[in-house]
């Protein structure tokens, strides 16, 4: 069996604890605690959320949509599918460290979504 191999760590918003990024051959988990909050070999979830809440606004000129956290990106990038050209989407993230995961280890895995420039990302 491939071992998991730390790539980053970064505290969580309280600072009490430590969010920390694997890897394990092309796979790839963000964990808290010891606790696995996201995996990138699922993420259906994540993927059903936009698709949930998208259509119903798709056809709107110039749509706005709120999308709180990052993870693995996989929500953000359903979105900007399922929206038009003139959508704007703001990405709100607690964690400076998985915006920076996303833009140098993960992004490529939902199709580099921090890339489109319909996205604005806000860090708090």
């Amino acid at each position: 069996m491939i071992p998991w191999k730390l790539l980053g760590r970064s505290k969580t918003p309280d600072n009490k604890s430590d969010i920390l990024l694997y890897q394990r051959d092309t796979e790839y988990s963000i964990r808290v605690n010891g606790q696995e909050l996201m995996n990138s070999r699922m993420f259906g979830s994540e993927m059903m959320l936009a698709g949930l809440s998208c259509p119903e606004i798709a056809d709107r000129k110039n749509a706005c949509v709120l999308i709180g956290g990052l993870g693995m990106g996989f929500t953000l990038s359903a979105a900007l599918r399922l929206l038009d050209s003139d959508a704007d989407v703001l990405l709100a993230e607690l964690v400076p460290s998985v915006v920076e995961w996303n833009k140098n280890i993960l992004g490529s895995l939902a199709g580099d979504p921090l890339r489109d420039p319909r996205v604005t990302v806000q860090i708090k």
